[in-house]
């Protein structure tokens, strides 16, 4: 069974830029699609990106794109985010997921936390002075 584990989150100022990994055991990445999701208290759980299995096709949320990039190092096997100009209403948990399945992550899908089936723990990105 494919295990995630988040790492990289914490207090970050406005305006700041953190770095968000998720390594993998149990499984190559290689063979999964990946997505990042986050959840702020009292908020639905939003698809944050996500990465096709192939690497060809990427899908980001309107409120992150141009902001947020994801990232697979395949000799690593672990999965990055890197979140730039980070303010207050990207404070959440951000998790990883991960889906052997096909054709996740393509034209207007991958964001859904019905189609990955492994997930991280999380971990809380603050932004705040």
């Amino acid at each position: 069974q494919l295990q995630l584990v988040e790492s990289g989150g914490g207090l970050v100022q406005p305006g700041g830029s953190l770095r968000l990994s998720c390594a993998a055991s149990g499984g190559n990445l290689d063979f999964y699609a990946i997505a990042w999701f986050r959840q702020a208290p009292g908020k639905e759980r939003e698809g944050v990106s996500c990465m096709s299995m192939s690497g060809v096709n990427t899908n980001f949320d309107d409120s992150v794109s141009g902001r947020f990039f994801i990232e697979r190092d395949s000799a690593k096997n672990t999965v990055y985010l890197q979140m730039n100009a980070l303010n207050p209403e990207d404070t959440a948990v951000y998790a990883c997921a991960a889906e052997r399945r096909l054709n996740v992550c393509g034209f207007r899908a991958g964001l859904l936390p019905e189609e990955y089936e492994y997930w991280g723990q999380g971990t809380q990105v603050t932004v705040s002075s």
